[in-house]
């Protein structure tokens, strides 16, 4: 919206990246400076396999440039949109890649606030990459007030404007377990006062076609008490994610470098 992203290769090496640039004028004039500059440094210091890398960034008097990692597979979002529902295995997978990610940024004190296909990328081999932090904070006591995200996906502590805190991570699990084996987000609907109505009452129906063990697990994660809510360790523990995932990372790459 605010710029344009290109393939580049760097000349000492052949490394490929993804440059992003982005316009000062339309950051401005939209106010955004300040979650941009917030999104640059809670990025620039996460390391996990399954969090998209920024290496760097400069400026300009007019733009400003972001080097990240380059994602050859590109959005989880044009592949929904591709291939319709996810099986299974591709569901499970992106649920346990996704789950250590944000163990790792939950340990870190950086709760993401906007998990949705749009906003995760896939790897060489296939991979799910954590990819975009414009709505992420770093909150060194795990408590926020800020409305954001996207309606879809947001849980009832945001939409009722009450403070939260990491645990709407989990609710956003939640749902794109849901609109990954569906194909749309659970609580979808013609205006917003009843896709706000459904979340807030947690209305959530489960077609015959979704799995028994992914209906428990998305039942277990959305919940309106956060603290309700399956923990990240657990949900990797679960018993339909173990049967089924087939993370393509070896287990000594899954921890943060």
């Amino acid at each position: 919206r605010f710029g344009n992203v290109y393939l580049a290769r760097l000349k000492k090496n052949h490394f490929i990246v993804a440059l992003k640039v982005l316009f000062k004028s339309q950051i401005e004039k939209a106010g955004l400076e300040h979650q941009l500059r917030r999104e640059v440094e809670i990025q620039a210091h996460l390391r996990h396999p399954n969090i998209l890398r920024l290496y760097n960034y400069f400026y300009d008097s007019t733009r400003i440039y972001l080097i990240l990692e380059f994602a050859p597979r590109g959005e989880l979002y044009n592949l929904l949109q591709r291939s319709g529902p996810l099986d299974e295995q591709h569901t499970a997978t992106i649920m346990e890649e996704l789950a250590e990610a944000l163990t790792y940024c939950h340990n870190n004190k950086v709760i993401h606030r906007d998990i949705k296909p749009e906003n995760l990328l896939l790897g060489l081999m296939g991979e799910v990459k954590i990819a975009d932090f414009g709505w992420s904070v770093h909150a060194p006591s795990l408590r926020r007030q800020t409305m954001c995200g996207t309606l879809d996906y947001l849980p009832p502590e945001i939409v009722e404007g009450r403070t939260y805190d990491e645990k709407v991570d989990l609710w956003c699990v939640g749902v794109l377990c849901y609109e990954l084996l569906v194909g749309r987000p659970p609580f979808e609907s013609p205006s917003q006062s009843e896709t706000q109505r459904r979340i807030l009452q947690v209305d959530v129906t489960f077609p015959p076609s979704m799995p028994e063990g992914a209906q428990d697990l998305v039942s277990k994660l959305l919940r309106y008490q956060p603290s309700q809510r399956l923990p990240l360790a657990q949900v990797l523990e679960h018993p339909w994610l173990k049967a089924h995932s087939r993370r393509v990372l070896p287990h000594s790459a899954q921890k943060a470098s």
